[in-house]
């Protein structure tokens, strides 16, 4: 028996997750989400689950430690790492948005000073549309950046958009749209093709 381990986000994304993969019968009867193990193994033993932070998942499928990686669109694209990207999950969906406490749209040849956690996606956005940016990397609270001055606008992820309001800032632009979805090792395709095939196909039925 060939096993695949698969690399889970810690937090919101594994209770949804799990619940789908529960519904796709893949089941791991040993997962507590209070417990501190790290590795869970399916019911049948073909899957290997390793309880990971949402940062680290795409290093660990990039890198072969994982053969697949179960994660939001944020992370991916913020690490553009080397794997495919093969289902998208349709949990945790919210957008990438730039927002500003001066409702004036950006333009092109403008120069801004951008607070995210999220530089990478920022500095590609702004380069695509032309406009010089000083990112500033903030882990949390970032609505905060442009309410003291230390920034002009922010990158940030809304689902409701709520937290951005109540701090007086507007949503200028929507950069993309970002939900959980399956990435996958380029090696492990080739050589697990069958085994990861059928896990990705069980999904599939749960999820469409």
């Amino acid at each position: 028996m060939t096993q695949i381990t698969l690399a889970m986000a810690k937090g919101r994304t594994a209770k949804d997750s799990l619940s789908l993969l529960n519904q796709a019968g893949i089941t791991f009867p040993d997962f507590d989400s209070k417990s501190r193990k790290l590795v869970f193994y399916s019911a049948d033993k073909k899957v290997k689950m390793i309880n990971v932070k949402a940062i680290d998942v795409t290093t660990y499928v990039e890198q072969g430690a994982a053969d697949i990686g179960i994660v939001g669109k944020d992370n991916i694209l913020e690490a553009d790492a080397d794997l495919y990207e093969l289902l998208d999950l349709k949990l945790g969906i919210c957008k990438f948005v730039v927002a500003s406490l001066n409702d004036q749209p950006i333009e092109k040849g403008d120069s801004l000073k951008v607070a995210s956690k999220y530089t990478r996606v920022t500095e590609d956005f702004f380069k695509e549309k032309e406009v010089n940016v000083e990112t500033i990397k903030l882990n949390g609270s970032v609505e905060l950046a442009p309410l003291i001055d230390m920034a002009d606008a922010i990158v940030d992820i809304v689902e409701t958009g709520t937290t951005i309001k109540e701090n007086g800032l507007t949503i200028l632009d929507e950069i993309t749209d970002i939900s959980t979805r399956l990435v996958v090792n380029k090696a492990s395709f080739a050589t697990k093709t069958k085994e990861i095939q059928d896990f990705i196909t069980k999904l599939k039925n749960v999820v469409e």
